[in-house]
């Protein structure tokens, strides 16, 4: 039904849907998912929705392939296939749900070092600090496609790069533009102007990133 997950990753999966109602299910009709604890209990509920490519009449059945992005962090999860009626239910909440699958989500990276799965966009005259790339490539395994770390600043440059100083944790919504991030191979940023020059990207809409402080990058002098 769904292909190998690998955390925060996208993968799709392969879904029959049969209208067993009496009234033909038009535009506002999605095929979506849950993942769910061992216990039933949502960890997503509201996964990518993916049209139905026609409106389908009672009776009548379709194959559909919809797109699926696996949860963080790896682990055991139960994979529910649903339906919504946008702005009205979901069809597991009024008694049609669809099929479940007990699923293992693997880690997103199983590489040993950093630079053999992303690319960190440091500049010459800068680096990541000791023990950064390990933080880094954790958490890509954990299923973030971008990293974007703390920054030591320079005396001179310490006002303009206040806002890159936080470094006790993480932050998955922050706020300024993330400066030399770690970015797994095949994923594009929007670059944006330099920060005191340091690259600066926009946070990717439609993948999994997060800022985190335990990632720095500092000056070689």
């Amino acid at each position: 039904m769904l292909d190998e997950p690998r955390a925060g990753a996208l993968v799709s999966a392969r879904a029959e849907v049969e209208n067993a109602g009496t009234a033909t299910w038009q535009e506002d009709v999605s095929c979506s998912y849950h993942w769910l604890d061992a216990l039933g209990n949502p960890i997503v509920w509201d996964g990518i929705r993916t049209p139905l490519p026609r409106p389908v009449a009672p009776e009548e059945r379709i194959t559909v392939r919809i797109a699926v992005r696996a949860p963080i962090p790896p682990g055991s999860y139960r994979f529910a296939l649903d339906l919504v009626a946008e702005h009205r239910a979901w069809f597991g909440e009024i008694g049609s749900a669809g099929p479940e699958e007990e699923l293992e989500v693997t880690p997103r990276v199983t590489a040993e070092r950093l630079e053999d799965v992303a690319d960190v966009h440091v500049p010459a005259g800068w680096r990541l600090a000791p023990g950064s790339a390990e933080f880094a490539l954790a958490a890509h395994a954990e299923g973030y496609a971008v990293v974007a770390p703390s920054v030591e600043a320079p005396r001179r440059s310490r006002r303009a790069l206040a806002p890159w100083s936080y470094r006790d944790g993480r932050d998955p919504g922050f706020a300024d533009p993330l400066l030399c991030p770690s970015v797994l191979r095949g994923i594009e940023l929007e670059p944006l102007p330099d920060v005191e020059g340091l690259p600066a990207f926009a946070p990717p809409r439609d993948e999994l990133w997060i800022y985190d402080g335990r990632v720095s990058v500092e000056p070689l002098t």
